[in-house]
């Protein structure tokens, strides 16, 4: 009994601990190890607990003005279309590299920070620190030293067919999938009667080391005529149409079925009376997921502008009603059985400049923020009381944010 109420002590003692030294500590032993969430919330909380004790001031320590975009990755800071990084880590932002003025040409579309994975041996010493994958006007694929700016591998992805635009992660540091601006013909060229059947292409990379594992076409000759958007997600293949709706295909099922042939970056290939290597100019990477045949639905939605969301525990998914008159209207429904939740119907009505938004925690923890112009509501899932079999939403805690009413 004394060693058990010890323990217990000793447990509410660990959950009282406010001393960020002492939380700091507890970190660096693994106390907080179970999974990626536990230590995602615990280094909020830090965070939240140096923010707001009452001695912290802040102070400006430095500014900068650009006329373009500026991008923050991990504690860097890219100005003038990446061309110069600055770090923010030190006291005062310093500059890592500054790389001169680039033509047109070699202006950047899109970028991702990769960051080495942990306990794997990998084939070139550059792989262990932080790069930057970009993608150039001209359909240039970049592994960058997030530091220097060095360029450490170079793809050429393909011709003047199409104009890829987009990098975004399937699986987050593991695959990549690079996508194309949407295929449209030439006014000239419709008034002639000239079918596009072509609407994007999606080009898939294994990372670190980089590696090719397919492209693939998106054809309305599939997909139908009104596809809009496309993308990849956690194996996912999202599709998205002009009506709201929104449907899931298997995309490791349809890599499997539809390979023709498997390519490797720098080998020589000879496809479709084309002869080259892999990933070089001028030729680019070989389409070699051909989908002949419409991939098995796993799931299809409708909702207002494409919006579409999956998580929780169990599986739910967040939509809004495909009419203009729900906009703002958040309904939150069973992946299983389409089942609306209980109290699943969120709806803040406010009116505002700023509209509200929904999402699932990144935390894994499968609890859901609402988001309005001064309110932050925590939601989560559990268990209608004497029913097992439906889930309804309860509110954890609400965060009210006291805004200024005057204009100075």
């Amino acid at each position: 009994p004394q060693a058990a109420a010890g323990g217990r002590g000793a447990a509410s003692r660990a959950r009282g601990a406010h001393s960020v030294c002492r939380l700091l500590s507890r970190r660096a032993h693994g106390f907080y190890a179970r999974d990626a969430g536990v230590a995602h919330r615990k280094n909020l909380g830090l965070l939240r607990k140096i923010m707001c004790q009452g001695s912290t001031k802040f102070k400006n320590v430095w500014t900068t003005h650009s006329a373009s975009p500026i991008a923050y990755e991990r504690g860097r800071i890219y100005l003038d279309n990446y061309q110069c990084c600055i770090s923010s880590i030190a006291q005062e932002p310093r500059i890592l590299y500054q790389k001169p003025k680039c033509s047109k040409s070699e202006k950047i579309e899109d970028a991702l920070l990769l960051e080495c994975p942990l306990g794997e041996m990998l084939p070139s010493p550059s792989d262990y620190k932080s790069s930057l994958i970009v993608l150039t006007v001209q359909n240039w694929l970049l592994r960058l030293s997030a530091d220097s700016g060095e360029i450490l591998e170079k793809v050429y992805l393909a011709g003047s067919c199409c104009k890829f635009r987009y990098l975004s992660w399937d699986t987050p540091q593991e695959v990549m999938v690079v996508k194309s601006a949407q295929n449209k013909l030439p006014a000239a060229a419709r008034q002639a009667g000239i079918q596009q059947s072509v609407l994007f292409y999606l080009a898939v990379f294994q990372v670190l080391p980089l590696s090719f594992i397919g492209m693939l076409e998106i054809n309305k000759k599939i997909f139908g005529n009104s596809v809009t958007d496309v993308a990849v997600s956690n194996g996912i293949l999202i599709v998205m149409y002009s009506m709201g709706l929104v449907r899931l295909y298997n995309f490791q099922a349809i890599a499997e079925q539809f390979m023709e042939q498997p390519f490797d970056l720098g080998h020589e290939f000879n496809w479709n009376g084309q002869v080259g290597v892999v990933g070089k100019y001028p030729f680019g990477l070989p389409c070699n997921i051909k989908i002949t045949d419409t991939p098995p639905l796993l799931f299809e939605a409708s909702s207002l502008e494409n919006a579409f969301q999956i998580g929780g525990y169990p599986w739910h998914y967040i939509i809004t009603p495909n009419k203009k008159k729900h906009k703002g209207v958040f309904h939150i429904c069973s992946l299983k059985d389409n089942a609306l939740a209980k109290n699943g119907i969120q709806d803040m009505k406010c009116c505002s400049l700023e509209p509200d938004w929904i999402y699932f925690h990144p935390d894994m923890s499968g609890r859901i923020i609402h988001v309005g112009p001064n309110l932050i509501k925590v939601l989560k899932l559990k268990e209608v009381k004497n029913n097992t079999d439906q889930m309804e939403i309860a509110e954890d805690f609400t965060i009210v944010a006291n805004r200024e009413n005057s204009v100075s």
